[in-house]
Formats: C-alpha cells, structure tokens, sequence
C-alpha cells in the first residue's frame, strides 16, 4: 500500500493553476465570472 503523500498549499495552488491554464473551457468561465463582477461593481 502506498503512502500518500501530502502536498503543500503551494503545490496545490501551482497544480491546479496548471490544470486550469491547460483547460481552455474553464478559463473562459472563470473570465466571464470576473466580468461580471467588474460589472456589478460599476453600476
């Protein structure tokens, strides 16, 4: 049985970053949810 082995908050936030870089359709849904943020502010 293997030992798993835990990862540092900093290796969980540089993975999943490149995770998301390399996924094109979650990038353009994070994008959109920022935009409306800005937006929302704005107003």
């Amino acid at each position: 049985m293997r030992k798993i082995r835990k990862l540092t908050l900093e290796e969980l936030i540089s993975e999943n970053k490149r995770q998301l870089l390399n996924d094109r359709e979650a990038m353009e849904r994070i994008e959109e949810k920022l935009e409306e943020r800005i937006l929302k502010k704005v107003e």
